[in-house]
């Protein structure tokens, strides 16, 4: 690759970023900007989808808004993204879950997974200590 770009690419990075698969139920803190105030909006779903590729990374997120399916697809070294929440972790044994396109209502559930992230892990030893 060329240095040039490595170089921006390795400064416009993020430097620390949450794990979190597909599956999980996630809130995506999104910087909005309306006219000249800026605001802090929250949006709620699954991740179906992660696309790797250095600064091109990206994830899909999806969620039910009146009963219409509403997908989202982040770049996650965006500026605009500030934060990704892991508010539950999903079993999933594949990579892509577009089969949720298809699903309403209870169907669109997935077993819970007992897996640790490094943001839990790190409030629990700071309450231990």
């Amino acid at each position: 690759m060329n240095p040039i770009i490595a170089e921006l690419e390795k400064e416009n990075s993020k430097k620390t970023i949450d794990s979190f698969w597909v599956g999980d139920t996630v809130d995506v803190h999104v910087r909005i900007i309306e006219g000249e105030k800026e605001r802090i909006q929250i949006f709620n779903g699954v991740v179906i989808a992660k696309k790797k590729g250095g600064m091109n990374a990206s994830f899909t997120v999806r969620r039910l808004v009146a009963g219409e399916g509403v997908e989202r697809v982040f770049p996650l070294h965006a500026p605009r993204v500030e934060k990704i929440v892991v508010k539950r972790r999903g079993r999933s044994q594949r990579a892509k879950l577009y089969y949720l396109r298809d699903r309403v209502g209870k169907a669109t559930r997935l077993k819970e997974e007992n897996r640790p992230s490094r943001g839990l892990a790190r409030e629990k030893d700071a309450a231990g200590k």
